[in-house]
């Protein structure tokens, strides 16, 4: 277990912290080793590798052993039971660490870890993986205490911190305690109820969006969606917070059927392309680290690889930064009311740090474009698969709000069916699909596990008992899987089905079971940006429905890699039937991006 000095390093010592910890569980055991030699007289000449291998497996096999008695121990104390500990073949499963990172390449979405709870018959797991805990979960009841019940037992934590260090610092995402809560009282005025409907962007960027859709379909040619709903996102997001257009709806488009495939979806060659290149590397790196697990650094010990990828996004944020602070220097914004300043005024206005600035705004940017691009994305999917969805939700956009007009917030509050297909996207296809805390340096209990999942039947008595979590443990969650989990959602807990959220008792169940949905979160971290996610991805749904009417998938124009493996038939679930590549970095995508034939409405339906 890593000691408190070490969990206090700051996180972009990432190196020495590894180094330290490989020093001292090998010099220990190596000093034990030499000692006994000594005092015996024993030379090993040729076989001291060996013996001293053997040796370092023998101590570390022990010391896991050791741990885990004193935390059964320690559990039967507090009256409660161990977290089920997955155990593999090899010693520190690590069998079991190459099987997953193996799998990654070619599973559907966490997938690996729903075989892992299958396998075991329960929703919460302690994987020990080289002898440490770490602990998974899809267990609502779990998942609602770390978020919310049990908030002050847990953390950030060191070990995410480091993997995110280099691309998001000093930011909302990478911080706790009072650099979090400093971030969080400076954004929620901001975000105040009458900041959301600021409509006037979503339609400036939507008109542009759609301008590009009417030019594929004059072409007669497919348009990678995703591609354009982060642009659309992006450039919203950007004049939103900080009152300056990135204009990306304006730089080249990917081409059908030329454009290879980038990190996360469809990539381009141009100067845009490099920004969004580096800011989806630098994702895809934090989740291969994450999967790695404790020993990544040692893959990186003499070069950061998102250090470049840091670089090139700070080209385009540190400049609009000093020019914010250069004119708060010239002029007293204090005075002016919150309404009419942007977010990078309100930071200026907060902090003359420009790293801490620009660490915020980043974070911003990435919740601002990766969940709205996210979910207009699979909606576009869904449209495209389910036509008859699409045309409901067509018709209420016609009814409600006519065929031209700009929508107004009450007509967005009375589209029903179109919010339960947002809320239907958000379940099936959450924006975050795992996240990850630690607990703090003293152990906690997890309340009793939920009673009501299809995977608990045999452990009813530690149903009735709390579950001991180990301190400065990291504990992995699975949005994703819970708003999937059959016993909470039904049998066809895996089909889009909208209509389960026109029925009261869903949401009343959501209600009292916080842990069942939660694409935004939930808790005192709950996304302060999420009554403006809703209003800008209903407004700009509005404008492509009252322009078009049919959605059809150009599977021929994606990239080579980047359609469904022939093994996802042979398991159950959506997989089955799956005609695009879920994937997910920081945030979830489409692997190849999602190539799209929209079809321009001539009709009333």
């Amino acid at each position: 277990m890593p000691s408190r000095s070490i969990l206090s390093a700051h996180p972009a010592n990432f190196r020495a912290r590894l180094l330290k910890d490989l020093f001292v569980a090998f010099a220990i055991p190596s000093a034990v080793l030499y000692a006994l030699l000594l005092v015996n007289n024993i030379r090993l000449g040729l076989f001291a590798p060996p013996v001293y291998f053997l040796f370092f497996l023998g101590w570390a096999t022990s010391k896991g052993a050791y741990s885990t008695y004193r935390q059964r121990k320690l559990a039967e104390q507090l009256g409660s039971k161990p977290i089920p500990c997955v155990v593999g073949k090899w010693p520190g499963n690590l069998d079991i660490l190459l099987k997953m990172i193996g799998a990654f390449k070619t599973s559907y979405i966490l997938d690996v870890y729903l075989q892992l709870f299958e396998e075991h018959q329960c929703t919460t797991l302690n994987l020990r993986i080289l002898w440490g805990d770490n602990i998974i979960t899809m267990d609502r009841e779990h998942i609602n205490f770390v978020l919310s019940t049990g908030f002050k037992n847990f953390w950030r934590g060191r070990a995410q911190k480091e993997r995110m260090e280099t691309l998001l610092g000093e930011g909302i995402f990478n911080r706790d305690d009072d650099i979090w809560k400093m971030h969080r009282s400076t954004a929620r005025p901001f975000f105040a109820r009458d900041r959301f409907y600021d409509f006037e962007i979503f339609e400036t960027y939507s008109t542009k969006v759609l301008s590009h859709l009417s030019n594929s379909v004059d072409k007669n040619e497919p348009c990678e969606a995703q591609d354009l709903y982060s642009r659309f996102a992006l450039d919203a997001a950007s004049e939103f917070l900080f009152g300056v257009n990135l204009d990306t709806l304006s730089a080249s488009l990917p081409t059908p059927g030329s454009t290879f495939m980038g990190p996360k979806g469809s990539a381009t060659r141009d100067t845009w392309g490099a920004f969004v290149r580096a800011f989806d590397e630098a994702q895809i790196n934090i989740m291969k680290r994450a999967r790695i697990g404790y020993l990544w650094p040692l893959l990186e010990m003499f070069k950061d690889r998102n250090q470049k990828h840091a670089e090139v996004i700070a080209e385009w944020l540190d400049p609009l930064v000093r020019k914010a602070l250069e004119d708060n220097k010239m002029m007293d914004t204090m005075t002016s009311p919150l309404g009419d300043k942007t977010f990078l005024q309100h930071l200026v206005d907060s902090t003359q740090d420009p790293v801490l600035i620009r660490d915020q705004l980043l974070s911003m940017l990435l919740a601002s474009r990766d969940t709205t691009a996210c979910v207009l994305t699979y909606i576009t999917y869904f449209m495209a698969i389910h036509p008859e969805i699409a045309q409901k939700m067509r018709a209420e956009v016609l009814n409600l709000c006519g065929s031209h007009a700009s929508p107004t917030i009450d007509q967005i509050r009375q589209l029903q069916y179109l919010r339960a297909v947002i809320n239907e996207t958000l379940r099936l296809f959450p924006p975050v699909p795992l996240n990850v805390r630690e607990s703090r340096d003293a152990p906690c209990l997890l309340p009793p596990a939920d009673h009501s999942y299809q995977y608990s039947e045999h452990q009813s008595q530690a149903r009735e008992s709390p579950s001991f979590m180990p301190a400065n443990t990291t504990v992995t969650w699975f949005p994703l899987l819970t708003q999937r989990n059959k016993a909470l959602w039904g049998d066809d807990a895996d089909e889009f089905k909208p209509e389960r959220w026109l029925n009261p008792e869903t949401q009343t169940k959501c209600n009292a079971h916080m842990g069942m949905f939660l694409p935004f979160s939930h808790g005192p971290r709950i996304c302060i940006g999420k009554n403006y996610a809703y209003n800008e991805m209903t407004f700009f749904l509005v404008r492509l429905l009252q322009r078009f009417d049919r959605f059809e998938l150009a599977l021929e124009c994606q990239p080579e890699g980047s359609l469904p493996p022939k093994v996802w038939k042979e398991r159950s679930g959506r997989q089955k039937v799956e005609k695009i590549w879920p994937a997910a970095a920081l945030t979830l995508f489409v692997k190849g991006g999602l190539w799209v034939r929209f079809h321009k409405a001539t009709s009333e339906p």
